[in-house]
């Protein structure tokens, strides 16, 4: 049976919960593979409306496991109130539905201070993170510093671990005029949750491998978008872990060879949060309209959106990076109504035309957009589940981004319910 990664490929917010919701019905095991819970997801499940930052979309359809991999760090406090919090709309949680990588690596409350202090003193440029120490985070990961999820089963390894962290987080925090960290007292609240965090803990990839080869099908659930990939996106205005799907395989430990289809979500017009270059963005009558239809508002943080036309240059540059099989446009219906559109489908700088973003900060900062102007429709695209439901000038946009970005539309998105959508190419089909 054929399993699926599903990976943003713009600036995160593309409507990846719908779509991983949607395909979750037909899946046996759904796994987050990277990112921490500055991630949102908000699903639309029989008119009731689901929140999620750490847990896996999965876990709001009965008879899933859900699995959170190694490629994710992840705040046990937030988990356990997140879980109450779904559990309090009638899903029920447990170890038989949920698992955890035992190597997880764990933010700590030091990691979410730090982040929040960096961010605060930085008045050169400022990154526009979260503020939950994803970032911190990840940095003692691959300085060997961190504390994973089988470490709280073992006090006298506990504390080696956090006082090797301590060397160097309590530096730190002198230069930042902060105090020293208690170290007691993150010991003592580590023991405190270790009992509730344990019980989920296991070797994901055996299990995974075990479920691969008795033909379960495995869908893979990525966070935030490609372009916010640590490697690939618009540096340094990232997050901290790898969003392409390759990540999927070292996230999880599964190997390359087990991702069949990767789905790339992409929304039909572009938005980002935060700080960073946005060669589209639309300070005009028309941003402002893409936004109040949109609701663009990030589920973690409740920043406003930047809103613009779709760049087709930067969705092709992501699909290739991804190795994109076949995306899911979303948000379609927002475009109902405006006279003409526009499409993003080269940039300039300078006397020289670009096909591609370029990598130095500052010629991103530079690009300008070239555009292809398309008539607009008036009819509404909400809820079509067909494509005899859309009208032509929809059709013909649907088949221009289609050529643009070089990749095939599998799945077409009308609305938040999750049964509003066409599907062109099924995923999970061998």
């Amino acid at each position: 049976m054929a399993n699926v990664a599903v990976v943003g490929a713009q600036w995160g917010d593309e409507g990846k919960g719908k779509l991983v919701d949607w395909l979750s019905e037909r899946a046996d095991v759904v796994v987050r593979f990277q990112g921490g819970h500055n991630a949102g997801h908000t699903l639309v499940v029989d008119g009731e409306v689901y929140k999620l930052h750490a847990l896996p979309s999965g876990v709001v359809r009965g008879g899933k496991l859900s699995i959170i991999g190694n490629g994710v760090v992840l705040d046990p406090w937030h988990l356990l109130e997140e879980i109450e919090k779904i559990r309090a709309q009638n899903i029920e949680i447990s170890p038989e539905s949920l698992m955890i990588a035992e190597n997880t690596p764990l933010i700590l409350p030091i990691h979410g201070e730090l982040d929040r202090a960096r961010e605060n003193q930085n008045s050169i440029a400022k990154i526009g993170t979260t503020g939950r120490g994803i970032g911190p985070a990840y940095e003692d990961k691959v300085g060997r510093r961190a504390v994973r999820v089988a470490d709280l089963a073992d006090e006298a390894t506990l504390e080696t671990r956090i006082d090797r962290a301590l060397v160097h987080h309590d530096a730190l925090r002198r230069g930042l005029g902060m105090p020293a960290v208690d170290r007691d007292a993150l010991i003592a609240s580590l023991k405190a949750l270790a009992p509730k965090i344990l019980p989920y803990a296991g070797p994901v990839w055996k299990v995974l491998n075990e479920k691969r080869k008795a033909g379960k099908r495995i869908l893979f659930e990525g966070a935030q978008g490609a372009l916010l990939d640590i490697d690939f996106g618009t540096y340094p205005f990232v997050t901290s872990s790898n969003v392409m799907a390759g990540q999927a395989a070292a996230g999880s430990g599964l190997g390359p060879g087990a991702i069949d289809f990767v789905l790339g979500i992409v929304k039909a017009y572009t938005t980002r949060v935060g700080e960073g270059p946005f060669p589209t963005e639309l300070d005009d009558d028309n941003g402002q309209r893409l936004g109040e239809r949109g609701h663009e508002f990030g589920t973690t943080t409740g920043r406003k959106r930047r809103c613009g036309w779709f760049d087709a240059v930067l969705v092709r540059q992501t699909c290739m990076q991804s190795g994109v099989s076949g995306i899911a446009l979303t948000k379609l219906d927002v475009l109902d109504g405006f006279e003409e559109l526009k499409i993003c489908s080269g940039y300039k700088l300078g006397d020289e035309v670009l096909d591609h973003l370029p990598t130095a900060a500052d010629l991103q900062a530079r690009v300008e957009p070239i555009y292809e102007t398309m008539p607009g429709w008036s009819e509404s695209t909400e809820g079509a589940r067909s494509w005899a439901d859309l009208p032509a000038a929809a059709i013909k946009y649907v088949r221009r981004v289609e050529e643009l970005i070089e990749c095939p539309v599998a799945l077409l998105s009308t609305s938040p319910e999750r049964d509003d959508t066409i599907l062109v190419t099924d995923p999970f089909s061998d």
